[in-house]
């Protein structure tokens, strides 16, 4: 029998992680989100920022064509509300050390027939809205988050998120890694990596996705020039599990993605 690592495995290796960072001796670092950090840093009771973002991602689907996208970045925050990118928070009273959000974020997931010809006569596949719920807790020298996600709209599933991050700051410099494992439900990974009874041709067989996972690492790298000029690079590398990696629409175990960005905060 194929034995898979689960999702309650994964979320106990980062919490022992974040468990052995909070025991460490190192000096501590400001652990803060771009846009939470320019809000906190400003007098003034909410900060806006605009500016564009480049990004490129590896899709792990069979012959794919990978193109790099532009997207607008806005930034907004205040008391009651944190949007950055495609991501948009509601922020609920917080317990202690950890902050609650309502969250609504878009995903650009998803592929059309003609990304690939292995797709061809596959249907197409839409990205979406998810929405759900949020957890932040930031600690001296880490900071752990997770959400929980529901699709809209014509994706379909829900996913759940825990990711442990840690920023380093010299000067205008911040570079911070991180660590997340994610957990993605049957019609999730059916939705994106299935093959309908429909769409089965050839050397490509019908396939119903079953609950999977996946673990990603990555790091971003930022630079903030008169505290108005702000520049980041972001790399990270999602390993999939081999309940998703058994698709047929999938030839690489990891999809990988590089982001560059500038925002300019009023």
């Amino acid at each position: 029998m194929k034995q898979t690592q689960t999702p309650i495995r994964r979320v106990s290796l980062l919490l022992a992680v974040a468990a052995a960072l909070g025991a460490q001796g190192a000096a501590s670092a400001q652990v803060l989100a771009p846009e939470q950090a320019a809000a906190e840093a400003s007098p003034n009771p909410s900060q806006w920022g605009l500016g564009i973002g480049v990004g490129f991602s590896r899709a792990p689907y069979r012959d794919f064509d990978d193109d790099a996208k532009a997207l607008p970045l806005i930034l907004f925050e205040n008391r009651w509300i944190s949007a950055f990118g495609t991501r948009l928070d509601v922020k609920l009273p917080s317990a202690g050390p950890v902050q609650f959000r309502l969250r609504a974020q878009y995903s650009g997931d998803g592929y059309e027939a003609k990304d690939s010809p292995y797709l061809e006569g596959m249907a197409e596949r839409k990205g979406g809205v998810w929405v759900g719920g949020a957890a932040i807790w930031r600690g001296s020298y880490a900071t752990l988050g997770a959400e929980a996600l529901t699709s809209t709209g014509s994706a379909e599933g829900k996913r759940v998120k825990l990711e442990l991050s840690r920023e380093f700051h010299t000067g205008p410099v911040t570079v911070t890694p991180r660590i997340a494992a994610n957990w993605y439900d049957s019609k999730y990974v059916d939705y994106y990596y299935g093959v309908r009874a429909e769409e089965a041709r050839a050397g490509r067989a019908q396939f119903t996705g079953d609950a999977g996972s996946s673990v990603q690492v990555g790091v971003r790298f930022g630079y903030a020039y008169n505290k108005r000029h702000n520049f980041f690079v972001d790399v990270s590398a999602n390993s999939l599990s081999s309940d998703i990696k058994d698709s047929p629409l999938i030839d690489r175990s990891t999809e990988s993605s590089v982001r560059l960005g500038y925002l300019y905060a009023f």
